[in-house]
């Protein structure tokens, strides 16, 4: 079942592409493909991501641009997916449920914005946003915002985490050739949303907890833990050396006494 999900998933991006309409890969399987690209695919299984331990996959995550959304809805339809019309109802202009013909999957397909605990914006249209950075997942700095936006992070995510930190090189300068982290861009989001900032950092730092953790139980080495280590602890020390905005001053005054995060609610499929 996996397996056909990673070939269907490619496949759709693939023929997307090739009729001029934009979509990547988000998720657990975005982070699969950036890392096999890397020759991390080992280093997933040792966390347990991979394999016959777990089903790490379950659906299809997707991301387009809003402008598209109308030829990303004729595009699934035309090739005999089921677009779930009460959700494009509701949620047309932010986010399309499709369902495999067999009902095997579902593919989730956001449009322009990931709007969980926080939101991540990932630009309008074709040529003018963060899409076409990569191929045919999203860049590896966007998954790492899509995994600390998380408010309740689980022990996958954080494994998520250690994976993009492991495989993938900091950018300090803005690059992003290569799989490489842009933490310039990162911080320059964080420095603008305290709530974002402080789920965030405190991602982080349960990062190499958990990292450290694994080494103690053998599953990390102690190499495999200072990479994952010092690249979360250099992460740390450029957003907290980035310049804050006054909107970030003002909402950091009143802390965790107010919501800081807005609250996930599943949609019923």
């Amino acid at each position: 079942m996996e397996e056909e999900l990673i070939k269907d998933a490619i496949a759709i991006v693939e023929k997307a592409q090739s009729e001029g309409i934009i979509l990547r890969i988000l998720g657990a399987l975005g982070i699969y493909l950036q890392a096999k690209k890397a020759g991390c695919e080992e280093f997933m299984k040792s966390l347990k991501r991979l394999g016959e331990s777990e089903r790490f996959l379950t659906d299809i995550d997707l991301i387009g641009y809003k402008k598209q959304m109308k030829k990303i809805v004729e595009f699934f339809e035309k090739t005999g997916f089921i677009v779930d019309r009460m959700v494009l109802a509701y949620f047309g202009d932010k986010r399309i449920i499709v369902h495999h013909p067999t009902k095997k999957y579902h593919i989730d397909v956001f449009l322009s914005k990931l709007e969980f605990s926080h939101i991540i914006d990932f630009g309008n249209e074709p040529g003018k946003g963060r899409l076409e950075l990569d191929y045919p997942s999203c860049a590896t700095t966007d998954l790492v915002l899509e995994k600390l936006q998380i408010h309740e992070i689980n022990e996958k995510d954080l494994k998520d985490l250690i994976t993009l930190f492991y495989c993938f090189q900091l950018s300090e300068t803005g690059e992003e050739t290569g799989g490489k982290i842009n933490c310039k861009y990162i911080a320059t989001i964080l420095s603008d949303d305290w709530g974002f900032w402080y789920d965030a950092m405190e991602n982080l730092k349960k990062t190499i907890s958990l990292a450290e953790y694994l080494m103690r139980s053998g599953i990390l080495s102690e190499d495999q833990f200072n990479i994952v280590k010092n690249k979360t602890t250099r992460l740390i020390e450029i957003i907290e050396n980035t310049p804050k905005t006054s909107k970030w001053l003002k909402r950091a005054k009143i802390g965790t006494k107010k919501p800081w995060y807005n609250k996930v609610e599943e949609l019923i499929r």
